[in-house]
Order: C-alpha cells, then structure tokens, then sequence
C-alpha cells in the first residue's frame, strides 16, 4: 500500500514533495515524482511484492504511467493470461499487470481485478488519464477538477497544500450525522472523492472528466441460491478459504489482527492453513469491561498462532487523540478508530501486513442494530397515530433509553429510523437533524425487492463499510505504515453472501449463523458463548473523569461558536447532561472533539453554503 497524487497543475518539484510529504506515513520506503509532459505523477511506497527498485512508481509500460495504491490479489492468474497473449513483463510486481490488463482489456480491465486499489493511468497516446478505485472502497481517492486542470491524490491535505479551498459546511451537516463525510463529498469544497467501484477518464486536450460505475450489488435479488444450507456453507468455505490464501502472498512479514470475535477467528484459523506459526495480535485495555483479550488469547491457543497481547491505557490514547487529525485529515467521529490505532503501531513492530476480519458483520447480518432493527419492524405495522401515541406515553419515564424508544416508534417509517440512528436518536443539537432521511441512496432500504434485513445489509455494504469501517482501518494502518488486507470482504464472499436467503445468515436471532458454522468446524463453539462486543475504549468514564478539563477546554462557548450547523445553547447543554450522569453522550462529545480539533488546526471558517433541505 502507498499513497499517490498527480496533476495537471505546474507545481513546482518542491511543492509536490511537500504534499508527498504530508502522508510519508503510507509509503515510507521510497518517494518518486515523474512529469510526463502537462502532467506530474508522485509516489509514496510501502514495498510489499516484488521489493526491488525496478518496481517503484511511478512506474511506466510502453506509453502509459502509473501510480498505483493498493494490491491485486489475483495478479499472478491475470499475469498468466497475458503472457498467454504475448505480454512481456520486467517486474513480477500487480503494478505492471494492471498497466498490461488495461490495454488488454481497456476499463473492463477491472472486473478482472480482485483487490483493494486506488490507481490513475496517464496514457500519453491518448492524452488522457484513467482512474480507477475499487469495489467497496477500501483505498482512497480524492480529486479536483476546476478551472482546466485536475489533481488527485491519497488524502485531502495533500490537494489543500499550496491551494485556496474554503470548507464545505453542507459536508460538515453530514458529518454531524453520520459520523463522517460520506462520497462523493469531502470536506473541502471543489476536492471530492471518487465513489467505490467507479472509474473516471480525464481528457487533457477537453478537460472533460466522465465518471462511471463498473460494480454494484444485487438489488433485485436475481441471483437466489437454490441449494441447501450445507451445499451453501462449503460453498462459502471454498470461497474464503481462497480468500485468505491470495491475501497471503507478500514479500514482507504478514500476520493476523484476532479479536477473539466470529469473523477475526474464521480469518486466522484459514490462515494457520496456510502458513505454520501465524503471528496474531490482540489489544488489552486496562479499563474493566473493555477488556476482551483473554477471548483472543483462548482462540489463538487452539490454533496454536504465535499470539501479541498488547496493552493500552489511558496515556496510549492521549497522545493518539491528540494527534488524530494528522492521520484522519477529515473530520472522522468512530470511536474505534483510536484502538485500531493503538493496534496497528504495535502489531507494526512485528509485521507489514496484517489481515483482518472486516465486512463480516456487515455481508452476514452481525451488528447489534440488525436484531434491533428486526424486532422493532413488527411495531411498524401500527398505524403512525397508534404508534405516537403510545410514545408519548413512554416518554414520561425519566430514563434516556425510554425516551429513545419513544424517538424510534415514533418514527414516520422503519427505514427512517435505520438511517435516524447513525445520528442518534436525539440529536436536536444539529440544525438538521433529519438530513440523513435525503441520503441519495435511501431507494437501497426501500427497496421492494428484498426483506428488511437483506435491504439494511445492502445499505451498511454501500455506506457504512466505504464510509466508516475502510476509512477508520485505511487511515490507522497506514498511520504506522502497516497494510491491513480484509478477506471477508473479497467481492465473491460479498456477492455470495447477497444470494443467501436471510436464514441462512440470521435465524431466530442466531447472527452471522453461517459464518459461525463455518467457524465452530475450526474452533470449539464454547469459546464464543458470549455476547458480541464492539472495539471500544472507555471514553463514556474518561470524559467525566480524566478528560473532563480537555472535553471542557476544546468545547467551549467561544470554540462551540466556530463549529458551523449546531445550536450552541443546546450542545452545552448535551455536553452538561453527560458530564452530570443524566444521559450518554460520549458519542456526540467525540463528534464535537474531532470537528472543533480539524477546524482548529486548519484555521479556516467554513463558507456558508445552500444546505439540502
């Protein structure tokens, strides 16, 4: 993994390293910066294959260049079938496969491609770029395209060195919904992201820029699995097991991030499969009830993996808070991010590349809000009258949970109260707290195709798991220059995982069931009697106790007045009823604290612009 940028701008050598500069953390192995004619093409690596110099990028075949940021797992069959077609090769690197598929193959070039990539191609004989990112997003890729000129690069802060942007306050009031800045938007006005499995061509000669989407998933739900359950489970054993095993080829050393979890066990136990004495890596929190270390501990025992517990307190995450916008150079509010952080510049010490559980709550129905979701769907079925009268009757309680509840039956629809609970429930602090009702994807949840599960699921694959789960690991692997590879989220285990029928994957409340069947045929099931726990640490207690004078200090009055799309009076108030132990508000605290943190450092006010309605 590495990080690339390129424009049609004239920047000088020095302004292009100084935004190189700005993420050496994603490639500190070596930094190449090219001009082919109008153009200027910059590179960060991380050597992962292929570690000789011959592979640094920029990297040229015939008349076309390449800088390229991610990994192609089945380069080496696609590599074969070139050959077969007369190809000739100089590397053994993915970085010149992708440059031979694509004129092979042009853009359908990526339906070949099983990886996570973000890449751009200059073609000189043409005079034009093209531009790819994958699937479901797990590299990023930001652009801008104005005034007959075009830049692109890894991260934001790159395209805002030696540039005048204002911030985009319509992408802050998403931000206070969701967490982060979803696609296609960024931060800044003018700089956006190219969506997940889309690609973009960019004449130089027109300055016309064309984006257009090569994948999506399955939402009429065409493709049903007709089998049965076990034909299904070794089915899906077969695709995952693959799945780990491409993950596998590396030139560096390559480990496991086990949390104990269903999906980080499945991942290792594939793993011990193939290769014998698997490093494992695990966080241990000091904090009583965030501690699950000794369920990882346990499973890598069976597997007899060569485990790493690493611990982490208090003054661990200080110092990462402090410096969050450093990495996260977009204003990022899941919690979680801090000890993926804390594990990734540990696990570092030992290893490059590690692999991961990630997508399998999403693909195979995990989360806690999926029970939630389905059990509260019934109520649905009352008419609105019914159903807002009975909430008003529940919010008499003193209890916030209550009041909660009152919130969500009272809700216009299910589908509403899906997307109005990544905001919070009760969040009269933000202007427009029913912005998330507008999502431009909500046709997904609404979708009459499919059952309510499988819609929810569709919607977390398109949003959630681009927007929050890839850029959380992306952004805090590659802090530490460490490579996190995801199998569960190989677009053949997604797109399996699309034709199941919902019981095969939630059945009486028995989550992930087929990921679990698959797991306990590897790992006794008594090990995972427990209930299902998030990546946390205690910023609940912290922000009461240890961090009281930060939250304090950074959030008030004066700084509360600067944060564009909040009620000020009511924020403070939020923030009191936490710290007096009337209602959990750590969530939102941490939105402000990461908002208040960004716009701070980047000593900019945000530009009023025309907001969705």
């Amino acid at each position: 993994m590495c990080g690339i940028y390129g424009a049609t701008i004239p920047y000088s050598d020095g302004v292009v390293r100084e935004k190189m500069a700005r993420i050496n953390f994603r490639g500190p192995d070596y930094t190449g910066v090219q001009r082919y004619n109008q153009v200027v093409f910059a590179h960060n690596r991380l050597a992962i294959i292929d570690l000789d110099a011959r592979s640094n990028q920029p990297f040229s075949y015939l008349h076309l260049h390449i800088v390229f940021n991610g990994e192609i797992y089945n380069y080496k069959d696609i590599r074969k079938a070139l050959e077969a077609k007369n190809y000739q090769f100089r590397t053994s690197s993915d970085t010149e496969v992708i440059c031979a598929a694509y004129l092979e193959y042009g853009a359908d070039c990526l339906t070949y491609f099983n990886g996570m990539f973000a890449f751009v191609i200059y073609d000189t004989l043409k005079n034009e770029l093209f531009g790819a990112r994958d699937r479901f997003g797990k590299k990023p890729f930001y652009y801008a395209h104005e005034h007959g000129t075009f830049e692109f690069a890894s991260q934001p802060s790159q395209i805002s060195i030696d540039r005048d942007l204002s911030v985009d306050e319509d992408a802050i009031s998403q931000y206070l919904i969701w967490g982060y800045v979803p696609q296609p938007q960024s931060i800044w006005q003018n700089v956006k992201q190219l969506p997940a499995a889309n690609y973009f061509t960019y004449n130089l000669q027109t300055d016309k820029l064309k984006i257009t989407e090569y994948w999506t998933l399955d939402y009429g739900w065409k493709n049903k699995f007709a089998g049965t359950y076990e034909e299904a489970k070794e089915a899906l054993a077969l695709i995952i097991a693959d799945s780990v095993k491409i993950r596998m080829n590396a030139d560096v050393p390559l480990g496991v991030f086990l949390s104990g979890g269903i999906d980080s066990s499945l991942v290792a136990a594939l793993a011990t499969k193939e290769i014998d004495h698997v490093k494992t890596f695990s966080i241990k929190f000091n904090e009583k009830g965030f501690d699950e270390s000794a369920y990882a501990n346990q499973v890598a025992k069976h597997l007899g993996t060569d485990h790493h517990t690493i611990e982490c307190n208090y003054d661990d995450g200080i110092q990462l808070i402090e410096n969050f916008n450093r990495y996260y150079d977009e204003p990022f509010a899941d919690s979680s991010a801090i000890p993926t952080m804390l594990l990734s510049k540990s696990t570092r010490a030992h290893v490059t590349v590690a692999l991961s559980g990630d997508a399998g709550d999403e693909a195979f129905l995990g989360y806690h809000r999926y029970k939630w979701i389905k059990q509260v769907s019934s109520l649905f079925y009352a008419p609105h009258a019914v159903r807002k009268a009975f909430a008003g009757l529940i919010n008499q309680s003193p209890s916030y949970r209550h009041k909660l509840i009152a919130m969500g039956i009272s809700m216009e629809d299910v589908e509403k109260l899906y997307v109005k609970m990544f905001g919070n429930m009760e969040n009269s602090w933000v202007k427009q707290p029913d912005l998330a009702k507008y999502n431009p994807l909500m046709h997904i949840l609404t979708n009459p195709s499919k059952p309510l599960l499988e819609r929810v699921s569709d919607f977390d694959i398109k949003t959630y798991l681009n927007g929050d789960i890839n850029t959380k690991v992306d952004r805090a692997s590659m802090a530490f220059s460490l490579e996190s590879r995801s199998p569960l989220m190989d677009y053949r285990v997604i797109e399996f995982s699309r034709t199941l029928p919902t019981h095969f994957k939630y059945s009486s409340g028995n989550q992930k069931r087929i990921l679990k069947d698959l797991l306990f045929e590897r790992v006794p099931a008594h090990m995972f009697d427990r209930p299902k726990a998030g990546f946390t640490m205690p910023f609940q207690n912290w922000f009461r106790n240890e961090l009281k004078d930060y939250v304090m200090d950074n959030l008030s009055a004066d700084n509360l007045k600067n944060i564009p799309g909040i009620h000020v009076k009511r924020t403070q108030e939020i923030i009191n009823e936490h710290m007096t132990g009337k209602w959990n508000r750590y969530p939102q605290i941490w939105k402000l604290l990461v908002l208040s943190q960004w716009l701070i450092k980047n000593k900019t006010n945000a530009k009023k612009i025309s907001l969705v309605a």
